[in-house]
């Protein structure tokens, strides 16, 4: 699924990664439409440099047969073959949305554990068990 891995840090980022991948390409899809090398340079410019071309396609495949993305083939601007580009359907702007609103339940949640810091706060600064 990813380029080659370095360090237990770096496993961890892909492990995490894993999880989030597809809601990331429909987001990058979302912006445009993009053809499979433009997501690794996307996703690479987002900080993202572990994923590889090899584990996109895959995942898009899925997801196209899932009817959550369709494709259509382009001419190249390079004067190539064509290109395979992908579009969202409406039910991929709908996992996307869904997506997002579990997204942004979840991170606070999981970032309040890991940084310990499970404590309620009361608005007078104390804290409860």
């Amino acid at each position: 699924m990813t380029k080659e891995l370095s360090t237990a840090g770096d496993q961890r980022r892909s492990q995490l990664l894993r999880g989030v991948l597809d809601l990331c390409l429909l987001s990058l899809i979302a912006e445009r439409p993009r053809y499979g090398y433009e997501f690794v340079e996307a996703l690479t410019e987002g900080g993202l440099e572990l994923v590889s071309e090899g584990s996109i396609y895959p995942l898009l495949a899925r997801m196209e047969r899932a009817g959550l993305v369709e494709s259509y083939r382009a001419p190249s601007s390079s004067g190539g073959a064509p290109r395979k580009y992908y579009r969202l359907s409406g039910a991929g702007r709908a996992e996307l949305e869904h997506g997002r609103a579990v997204w942004r339940e979840f991170a606070p949640q999981a970032g309040r554990i890991l940084a310990g810091t499970t404590e309620t706060e009361r608005p007078t600064g104390e804290t409860t068990p």
